[in-house]
């Protein structure tokens, strides 16, 4: 019981720092709510973009997540859905890795679509994918496998740790995500951005494959 409590508290934290990490991403689109303040020379336009940005990525997160969630009420398919997660988000990484140009289609949203454009930003750069093998490792610590659960009660179990994760997860990248964007507004300014931030693609890339392997040895390790 309490390597369980211990596992599920390291995955709890995972979740916590991908959304430190997506927050502080300019990639998220923290620069966009430092220019809105900066065009109505006001904090409040600053904040009030922010939030958009945060709802369009938490539905993001839904919408990856709650499918996994529903295949999970296959458990007798269960290591199956975690390996088959795994080498999804490692694919993905690699693919992000070898072809890290963003779509045409965030070109045609416009800039008042806040909510939208974050919504396509974090689904393609699997975003929400990051936390789908950290989601898988709930489920299993929280006992939301067992097959001799109804299959409703099981379904929405996962719906809800699904919504909580998501939940935690964008708390945790508006909180970094508005830091950085007051920060830059209030002290540093756009310029400082344009020349000393690091281009975050390739870590992004190999963060995703790294979590997907590492979730794939872990499955592995569980299912032998």
């Amino acid at each position: 019981m309490a390597g369980l409590e211990t596992t599920s508290a390291w995955l709890w934290l995972a979740i916590v720092v991908s959304g430190v990490y997506h927050g502080v991403s300019p990639g998220m689109g923290w620069p966009l709510a430092v220019a809105a303040g900066l065009m109505d020379k006001s904090p409040r336009a600053l904040l009030s973009a922010l939030w958009p940005l945060s709802a369009g990525h938490l539905l993001a997160m839904l919408a990856v997540l709650l499918p996994f969630a529903m295949l999970l009420t296959l458990v007798r398919f269960e290591h199956q859905i975690q390996a088959g997660a795994s080498l999804l988000v490692i694919a993905f990484g690699v693919v992000r890795l070898l072809y890290p140009r963003h779509p045409r289609v965030l070109a045609r949203i416009r800039p008042t679509q806040l909510a939208l454009w974050s919504f396509v930003v974090a689904i393609a750069h699997g975003a929400g994918l990051m936390l789908v093998p950290i989601y898988l490792g709930l489920c299993q610590g929280a006992g939301l496998d067992q097959e001799h659960e109804a299959v409703a009660i099981l379904s929405n179990a996962n719906l809800g740790m699904a919504i909580i994760v998501s939940i935690v997860h964008s708390i945790a990248m508006l909180a970094a995500g508005g830091c950085s964007a007051w920060l830059v507004y209030r002290y540093l300014g756009l310029q400082y951005v344009s020349r000393s931030w690091f281009n975050l693609d390739t870590i992004w890339a190999l963060s995703l494959i790294m979590v997907g392997a590492i979730a794939l040895a872990i499955g592995l390790a569980d299912w032998y």
